[in-house]
Parts: C-alpha cells; sequence; structure tokens
C-alpha cells in the first residue's frame, strides 16, 4: 500500500484501472511488465511485487472479464461512501456493532484453551510451528466456534495474523497462505466460517431449543439463517462474534503490536465485514470476498453472494445492510492509525467477484480514504490465474505489505 495519495496519483491509479502499485503490466507479456512511474512508487526499500497478466488464460476469456460491466453505468460511486469524516466512521461503528450484538458491545469473553492440542488433517502438515492452542468458542443456539493458535519457531515479534477460509476451497490455498505467515515470524490463528470444516455439527431449532436440527453445511446452513434473525439476536454473530473472542485470548497470550486479517470468499467478507468494526485488526487482505451491490449480477460472473453477503441488493440482511454499503466497509475497514486495506481481486476468478468492474470504485474509496487523513485503501487486481484461491502471488504482495508497513 502507498501512502495517502494525492487526487493526481489517485485518478493515474483509476486509469490504470486499479489503486495506486498494483498490476503494472496489463496484458502485455512476463517481460513487459511494468512498475509504477518512479515519481508515484512509494519510498520503501522494495517496490511492491507487480506481475503479468496471465496472456494465455486472458486470450481465453471473453471480453466481459476486460472491459467495465455495463452495471456501472449510471452509478455514482461518490455516493455509495457515506462516510466523511471520523465522526461518520465511529457513529456508523457503533450502530453496526449495536445491531449485531444488540446493545451488548464488541464481545470482551475469553475461549476454552487446549494447549497443545494437536491439528487437524486440514493444517496438519504445516511446518515451523512451536506451539498449538485449540480455542473453542460458545455462541448462541448451542453453535460452537473452533479456532487454531500457532506460534512460529524462530523469531518472536510480537504480531498476530488471522486466516479465515470460506464455504470451501482447495485446502493447498490455505495451508500455503498459513506457511508463509508463519515462516515470516507470524502467529496465526487459523478460523474456519460457521458450519464449513471444524465447524460442521447442529444447531438448537429455532423455536424449539430442546431440540437440536441439522441445517446442512456451507452455503445450504447460512440460507436457513434467516429464521434465527430476531430483534433480539443477529445470526450474524455467527460469523463475527468468534473472531472478537479469539483475538481477546490472543491479544492477553501474545501481546501483538498488530493484527492482520487475510480472508478468502466467504472469509474475505468476513475480513471486509470485521475490519470494519473492530480497529484492533491494522491490517487486512479481503481477497475474492464481495462487490458492491450495483456489480453483484454481472457479468463476467454473477456474485450474487450468500445470506450473510446480503444477496443481490443486502435482502437477505436488511437490518445489517440498511446501515451500511460496501464501498463504507471498506472505508472504515482501512481507516484509523497504521490502519490499512489492501482488496485481492482475482481478474478470472471461476467463482465469483471477477472482472473488472473494481475499476469503478477503487479510487474512489482510495480518495476518500486520504481524505479523512488516517489509514490507506487499495485495491491488488491478480490476474495471474484463473483459480478461486489466493494466488501465490497475491500471498507475495501480502507479505510486502506486511514488511512495509511495520506496527512501529
Amino acid at each position: 500500500m502507498s501512502s495517502a495519495p494525492s487526487r493526481r496519483q489517485v485518478l493515474i491509479g483509476g486509469a490504470l484501472g486499479v489503486g495506486a502499485g498494483a498490476l503494472g503490466s496489463v496484458g502485455g507479456p512476463a517481460s513487459q511488465a511494468v512498475a509504477a512511474p518512479e515519481s508515484l512508487a512509494p519510498a520503501r526499500t522494495r517496490p511492491r511485487p507487480v506481475a503479468p497478466v496471465n496472456q494465455a488464460i486472458a486470450d481465453r476469456m471473453p471480453l466481459s472479464y476486460k472491459v467495465q460491466p455495463q452495471q456501472v453505468v449510471g452509478v455514482d460511486v461518490e455516493q455509495e461512501i457515506a462516510i466523511h469524516t471520523m465522526a461518520d466512521i465511529e457513529a456508523k461503528r457503533a450502530r453496526l456493532i449495536d445491531y449485531i450484538w444488540k446493545g451488548a458491545g464488541l464481545p470482551s469473553t475469553m475461549p476454552k484453551v487446549e494447549p497443545g492440542a494437536a491439528l487437524p488433517p486440514e493444517i496438519a502438515s504445516l511446518t515451523g510451528v512451536r506451539h498449538t492452542t485449540r480455542l473453542t468458542i460458545p455462541l448462541s443456539y448451542g453453535v460452537k466456534a473452533t479456532q487454531y493458535l500457532l506460534e512460529p519457531h524462530g523469531r518472536s515479534n510480537h504480531r498476530l495474523s488471522i486466516y479465515h477460509t470460506g464455504h470451501g476451497e482447495d485446502p493447498i490455498v490455505r495451508v500455503r497462505t498459513v506457511q508463509g505467515l508463519l515462516d515470516h515470524g507470524y502467529a496465526v490463528l487459523c478460523s474456519d466460517m460457521p458450519f464449513v470444516g471444524w465447524n460442521v455439527q447442529l444447531i438448537q431449532d429455532a423455536t424449539d431449543p430442546t431440540k437440536y436440527v441439522d441445517i446442512g453445511t456451507g452455503t445450504k446452513a447460512h440460507n436457513r439463517f434467516s429464521s434465527y434473525e430476531t430483534s433480539a439476536f443477529s445470526a450474524m454473530t455467527f460469523f463475527l462474534e468468534p473472531l472478537a473472542v479469539g483475538i481477546n485470548y490472543a491479544r492477553k497470550l501474545l501481546r501483538p503490536q498488530s493484527i492482520a486479517l487475510v480472508g478468502l470468499s466467504g472469509g474475505g467478507w468476513i475480513t471486509t465485514a470485521y475490519a470494519a468494526i473492530d480497529t484492533r485488526i491494522t491490517r487486512s487482505y479481503p481477497t475474492a470476498g464481495s462487490f458492491p451491490f450495483y456489480l453483484r449480477p454481472g457479468p463476467p460472473i454473477d456474485s450474487t453472494g450468500d445470506w450473510e453477503q446480503g444477496g443481490i441488493n443486502g435482502a437477505t440482511v436488511p437490518g445489517f445492510y440498511a446501515l451500511t454499503s460496501f464501498g463504507d466497509l471498506y472505508v472504515m475497514g482501512a481507516v484509523g492509525p497504521r490502519r490499512g486495506q489492501l482488496q485481492i481481486l482475482n481478474r478470472f476468478d471461476a467463482c465469483c467477484f471477477a472482472g473488472v468492474g473494481a475499476r469503478s470504485y477503487a479510487p474512489v474509496v482510495s480518495h476518500r480514504v486520504a481524505l479523512i487523513g488516517q489509514g490507506q485503501w487499495d485495491l491488488q487486481e491478480d490476474a495471474t490465474h484463473n483459480q478461486h484461491q489466493v494466488s501465490p502471488y497475491a500471498l507475495e504482495v501480502i507479505l510486502w505489505d506486511l514488511e512495509t508497513n511495520p506496527p512501529d
């Protein structure tokens, strides 16, 4: 991420199709990858990694992956962001927390702790782990969330990172990303979505707490959460409360100077939403996780999103999305002392949030953050592959950003 950009830098970044410092080569072969002009490059010891567009993949893709979709026509993106000041952010954050936890505030509770617990098969191949701790977090309706806190060998830099999965991705992606963070000396809190992976379980019936029912897994389960959403309870807690409680414990144990949050797909949505409400998150990297509603229908891909993501227009969780837009969430996740957010989107993603539509809002979000005056927001458009993943290139950029934005 760059420092707060000038209007000229923002506009140039938008003309290139991404925020400042993203892909330097648009459509050219690897030998033609071009970094940002020196006058616009951040003053750092190592420049931000750049990568060429994968031309073999690009040649196979229809034009809809390479041009702005018709949905952007007539959209005033400036009006998509209601936030203009720090006071606006604080007020909106308070309203969101109040909606999610119904006046109880951000959870201050602690999880059940099991030091030395064996790693589950999904992450058992990780190396360089000095100590493991399994955390169990009780939630409403008899639901529990499980997390694994991994402490690395080697140096201790008092930094915590979190990796959050989505609705189910190639296990290699999680292992590769977590391993990269461990190898760079970060403790890692591994978290799954509700009713996904190690969080698959039964839940109390919404109307009869004496009965436990099977609501399925992943998207199927999440789409059942509407029956649990009431004036006294928000099912959004199933997604967001585990992070709050896990961070409570990790901060007490490790006393980190910074907390980075990386999430893929549904975990990318969680990264966007949680970074907006908890300023303890200093750097966030939502990957392939969201579009503003005006871009949802596609082309190139219908990216309606699941229950928690609001569906096509926020109607699945109207109480939450009446309070905020995705533009607001992006700004809120980036603004604050030592804070920043880098949204990563895969241009040729096989699942969702693909194409170049994000170019319509990226300069506006970045500029709004710059105007408020604290924090940074940027877009990394990844055109090196056609998978739904945190790619090796994206991981390189994340590690670069963490290294060049130390907490001190």
